[in-house]
């Protein structure tokens, strides 16, 4: 008999007893139980595949902490568009009809223009730059933008490599490499990069590229080193030019506020702090992957299969056949009020670029040793 029962029984129908019935029964609870997180069951979407991949190793590093850092919570993740494309997931979130998303910023642009404001190559084109994107004014904007308009909060940028590139069954690493070519693109933005080159892109989940490639459907695939690791036999040639050479289109953190902001306090601040320790856990990952990746595969010989780094005066013909097309591009898609936000994206990135040159970001100094047993490179 609990001790309700117990003052029940002792006071009958006597009407003195309410009052001190009432006062324990409704008694304030202590402090320490009120601030105590609440268990939570999430879902969590990307559109990278599972892994080995570093972002996947991330995101299963945050299922794995999330019911250390409140018990019986559990994080269910979907890789590779297996429950929502990104336009989807985006849409749903909005509604309030999922709770996260890993999701690629310039993908969420036919539900929001806006979301094209940070993209784009040639723009952020150091490790340490691309790190420093949050630190950009149009970030930061566009962040508001979502919160406030779309009901969507962003908790950072957590980055899908340091080493973007192009795959496929022969070498890219000249514009007329490109021509005639059918190559998976990563958003709408890229569309422009590669018709620029005289390639057809073709947008699709990273889950059908593997047999797109085996059938021929496209040529070579925008991707990462990680996503590249998923399909080298279908693509055994891959090759990057930089940070940010051949892909600007930057990955984020977000979740629904209809289902944020009706969590407790406490349970909202476990949360953060185990995002941003995720974030910072994916960093890692990330660079350690492409340092050991380009370790294994990494070749000076375009003209042999594996991982080439494009020389500077090879970049700078890609990024010349690119010309403005991007941010023409962008421009075409968004409302004129936002053009000169685009503009100090440029503005921002490429400074930001020559702020923080190859070698001097904390991720580039990385002892990976302590990932190896994490980090597969098949």
């Amino acid at each position: 008999m609990d001790r309700n029962q117990i003052l029940r029984v002792s006071c009958g129908a006597a009407a003195v007893c309410l009052a001190a019935l009432t006062a324990f029964t409704f008694a304030p609870q202590p402090a320490h139980a009120q601030d105590k997180p609440r268990k939570v069951v999430l879902r969590f979407v990307a559109d990278f595949p599972p892994p080995p991949h570093p972002a996947a190793l991330a995101m299963t590093y945050f299922k794995d902490r999330l019911p250390e850092v409140i018990p019986g919570s559990e994080a269910r993740l979907y890789f590779a568009g297996a429950l929502y494309s990104i336009p989807e997931a985006f849409e749903a979130m909005r509604q309030g009809n999922l709770e996260m998303t890993w999701m690629q910023i310039g993908k969420a642009a036919p539900v929001d223009p806006y979301a094209m404001t940070i993209v784009g190559p040639g723009v952020l084109t150091t490790v340490g730059a691309v790190d420093s994107l949050e630190k950009t004014h149009t970030y930061q904007q566009l962040v508001e933008r979502l919160s406030k308009r779309q009901a969507i909060k962003v908790f950072g940028v957590g980055h899908m490599s340091f080493g973007m590139g192009v795959g496929g069954k022969r070498r890219y690493a000249r514009p007329e490499d490109f021509t005639g070519k059918k190559v998976r693109s990563m958003g709408p933005v890229e569309n422009a990069t590669l018709e620029a080159w005289k390639a057809s892109p073709v947008v699709m989940n990273f889950g059908e590229v593997p047999n797109a490639l085996e059938s021929g459907v496209i040529d070579g695939l925008m991707t990462s080193l990680g996503g590249w690791n998923g399909v080298r036999e279908q693509a055994p040639f891959y090759t990057m030019g930089g940070a940010g050479a051949f892909v600007g289109d930057y990955y984020m953190i977000s979740a629904s506020r209809r289902w944020w902001d009706r969590l407790t306090p406490a349970t909202r601040e476990a949360l953060e702090g185990l995002i941003k320790e995720t974030i910072q856990v994916q960093k890692e990952y990330n660079w350690c992957f492409d340092k050991l990746a380009y370790d294994k595969y990494g070749t000076k010989d375009p003209s042999k299969p594996g991982v080439y780094w494009l020389t500077p005066q090879e970049v700078s013909a890609m990024v010349g056949a690119m010309g403005d097309s991007t941010v023409r591009f962008v421009k075409s898609k968004t409302p004129a009020d936002v053009h000169p936000a685009i503009d100090s994206f440029v503005k921002e990135g490429r400074e930001l670029s020559r702020q923080n040159p190859a070698g001097t970001s904390w991720i580039e100094k990385v002892d990976c040793s302590k990932h190896a047993s994490k980090i597969v490179i098949r």
